[in-house]
């Protein structure tokens, strides 16, 4: 049984085969962004007017800089996905879109790593 339509079979008009696992994706990450965004605000306010160093010692644990990671890892990939959706819908050269869309991976990529690594700094105390 097929979801397509009989027009849609005739015309070979249809799914590129990607769009499915890029739609969810975007909505996993969307979820995963709100449970961590949720995650850090609270965890902020119940700190309420804690010292530099307090919130440092926070970020610290195991788990809240394991949380922090995920929040950046998961921010930066949910950015590139919107933004290639963006992308492909408005630039119309293939070359032009192929090039921004490189461009925008790599940055992305490159700001997840910094923000990778900055939390991996502040957990593992490495001084300024």
């Amino acid at each position: 049984m097929s979801l397509r339509s009989p027009l849609r079979r005739v015309t070979g008009l249809g799914s590129a085969k990607g769009g499915a696992s890029h739609w969810y994706a975007q909505r996993i990450t969307a979820v995963a962004l709100v449970l961590l965004g949720l995650w850090l605000v609270v965890s902020l306010v119940t700190m309420g007017g804690a010292a530099h160093e307090q919130v440092v010692a926070w970020l610290a644990s195991p788990l809240a800089a394991a949380l922090a990671v995920l929040l950046v890892i998961t921010a930066a990939w949910h950015a590139v996905l919107g933004l290639q959706v963006v992308i492909e819908d408005y630039v119309g050269d293939k070359g032009t879109r192929l090039g921004v869309l490189l461009i925008v991976k790599f940055a992305f990529a490159v700001a997840a790593v910094i923000g990778v690594l900055a939390v991996l700094r502040i957990a593992f105390g490495v001084a300024a």
